[in-house]
């Protein structure tokens, strides 16, 4: 017999597999996820959960597509967090450590509790990269982030009210417009594919059956 556990959604008590995430065991209770999260139509983030085991006394915080359900685990989904997204124009900024300053003064009044970093579902020094970003030091910032899904826990713990998310994606773009070499093999297939070098594969590769694509993609040559 397959394995159960008894969880609670909201309150409400569900026996569900043992062996599914808590997004899946949702749908298995009887929720119907169909937009928000990005393997649910939406953006990949989206389902950010808060969990307490019963009998301990410790909040955990998660993503609900990667976290397996646990018995007398109670849990609710966090609402659509607000993180503060700047405005500004990438072609008119640049890479100097004064435009965090500008756009993101809040980042020089971190404490160092280290409470983002503690939360972050993608277990990423997120302490570390807005120490980065204090410093203007971009590339290295753009790298630390490079694996945040914009879930923003991290700021739901952050007492000085830091964007992290924003913060990392706004010293990636930076470093992809303005430091990162240019990727000319990447810009050179872009000039072919406008010049219509592969229509013609394109449309073999369109007319051909289901279970033929599935085949060639599953035996393709993955580069290394």
């Amino acid at each position: 017999m397959q394995e159960m556990v008894n969880v609670y959604f909201f309150g409400k008590k569900y026996s569900v597999p043992a062996d599914l995430t808590i997004m899946t065991a949702m749908e298995y209770a009887g929720y119907k996820l169909v937009r928000g999260c990005g393997c649910r139509h939406g953006f990949c983030g989206a389902c950010a959960t808060i969990y307490r085991i019963k009998g301990k006394n410790e909040l955990k915080t998660c993503l609900a597509c990667q976290t397996q359900v646990q018995e007398g685990m109670y849990v609710a989904s966090i609402p659509f967090f607000p993180t503060d997204k700047r405005t500004y124009n990438l072609e008119e900024i640049k890479p100097k450590e004064q435009i965090m300053m500008e756009l993101y003064p809040e980042i020089y009044s971190c404490i160092g509790c280290n409470a983002c970093t503690k939360a972050c579902p993608q277990k990423l020094n997120v302490m570390q990269y807005i120490a980065y970003a204090q410093r203007g030091e971009f590339e290295k910032c753009a790298h630390e982030s490079f694996d945040c899904v914009g879930c923003g826990i991290c700021s739901t713990r952050c007492p000085a009210g830091i964007s992290h998310p924003m913060v990392g994606l706004l010293a990636r773009r930076l470093t992809g417009k303005y430091l990162a070499p240019k990727t000319e093999h990447l810009e050179k297939r872009v000039e072919e594919i406008r010049h219509g070098e592969y229509d013609e594969l394109i449309e073999q590769i369109m007319e051909k059956p289901i279970a033929e694509l599935k085949e060639l993609y599953n035996n393709r040559d993955i580069e290394k």
